[in-house]
C-alpha cells in the first residue's frame, strides 16, 4: 500500500510527523479523504476530528480548531491552531470550557460580531475535543456519559 508523509504542527510543537497510508480531515466543505497520490490540495481546516490510518491499519483520532491544510507530493501538512491526540484530552476541561462558552453566549446577547465569533470558534473546539475524546474512550472500552 502506498504511503504518504504527514505533518501536523502547531506554534508550539510538531504534533506529529509519520508515515501514514490515509487521513480524513474537517475541511471547509465537509470532510476530505487523502491518500497517496491524491490531487494537490490547499485549504482551511476546521474546527474537527481528525482520523489517520497507519501503514498496519492502526486509526488514530485528532482534534482540532482550525487552521491550513497542503497536499502535494505525497506530503500533507496541517499547520493547525491547535491539535491533540485523542488520547491526551482532558474531558473534565474540555467540558469546563464548553460550558462556560455556552453561558457566555447566552448570558450576553449584546455580543459584538467578533466576541460572538470567537466564542461560537472556542464552543465548536470543545465540542469537537469532546467528540473525539468520548470516541476514543468508547472504542477502549470505556463509556463516557454525553
Amino acid at each position: 500500500m502506498k504511503k504518504l508523509t504527514l505533518k501536523i504542527i502547531t506554534q508550539e510543537k510538531i504534533v506529529l510527523e509519520r508515515e501514514i497510508v490515509q487521513a480524513t480531515l474537517p475541511i471547509e466543505d465537509g470532510e476530505v479523504t487523502v491518500l497517496a497520490d491524491h490531487i494537490p490540495l490547499i485549504g482551511s481546516l476546521h474546527a474537527g476530528e481528525i482520523k489517520l490510518k497507519d501503514t498496519g491499519g492502526k486509526e488514530e483520532l485528532l482534534a482540532v480548531s482550525g487552521g491550513f491544510v497542503e497536499f502535494h507530493d505525497n506530503t500533507l501538512t496541517l499547520l493547525a491552531d491547535t491539535a491533540e491526540r485523542a488520547e491526551e484530552i482532558d474531558i473534565e476541561r474540555a467540558e469546563a470550557g464548553k460550558k462556560r462558552a455556552e453561558e457566555v453566549m447566552q448570558s450576553k446577547a449584546d455580543l459584538s460580531e467578533e466576541e460572538y465569533a470567537r466564542i461560537a470558534a472556542l464552543l465548536e473546539k470543545e465540542l469537537s475535543r469532546l467528540r473525539v475524546a468520548k470516541k476514543h474512550y468508547t472504542k477502549g472500552g470505556l463509556h463516557i456519559e454525553s
